[in-house]
């Protein structure tokens, strides 16, 4: 991850002002320990706003055929991406994020799992593979609404990222981990991001 804090020292203050990123609630984030960053997911660019957004490091599962790129592997690597097989459980990957979150880091999670653009996130499903993850890691979930005008990310179009409070391990009365749960859980976290964004109108 040592590439990844050099390119935001530099890279951070630039990349805030051309892609107009403006972030809140940055008090809300845990300064240490595992966490699960869940937001809303618009485009490939979510990423980058969110790298940019927050202050810790972000990991974030990455599609496997990428890392067949010989080039491009080596660089999302050093930017603390990993492999995910897409179209199924991949269960090397789910461990990887677990054994990652034990280890005290930030990985980013998408509960709608695809890009939903120009449509409200609150009208798109969502996966529980989160809820999962939850039970499983008992790490702290950090919730986080991307607005963007119209539900469309433009390259130089406003982005406000809000950051809300972390929701801890506890907070979801686990009593033994199952499907249902899982499920539960995973609107729970999503309903919080929902929850996040202001109730005036879309910009």
């Amino acid at each position: 991850m040592k590439l990844y804090r050099r390119l935001k020292k530099i890279l951070g203050g630039f990349l805030r002002a051309i892609l107009r990123i403006h972030s809140y609630g940055n008090e809300n984030e845990p300064k240490e320990g595992g966490v699960i960053v869940c937001a809303n997911h618009t485009s490939f660019l979510d990423v980058i706003v969110l790298g940019v957004a927050l202050d810790r490091p972000v990991r974030y599962l990455a599609k496997a055929e990428l890392f067949r790129i010989p080039v491009l592997r080596s660089l999302i690597k050093a930017l603390g991406a990993y492999s995910v097989e897409r179209g199924g459980g991949d269960v090397a990957a789910i461990k990887k994020t677990i054994s990652l979150l034990g280890e005290g880091e930030c990985v980013g999670i998408f509960p709608q799992g695809h890009r939903h653009k120009k449509v409200h996130p609150s009208e798109t499903a969502i996966h529980h593979g989160v809820g999962m993850i939850e039970y499983r890691s008992q790490a702290a979930v950090l919730p986080v609404f991307i607005k963007t005008k119209n539900y469309r990310m433009r390259l130089f179009g406003r982005k406000d990222v809000y950051i809300g409070q972390a929701i801890s391990f506890e907070e979801f009365n686990f009593e033994g981990g199952n499907t249902a749960e899982y499920k539960r859980t995973a609107q729970v976290i999503f309903d919080r991001i929902i929850s996040l964004e202001p109730k005036e109108e879309n910009k």
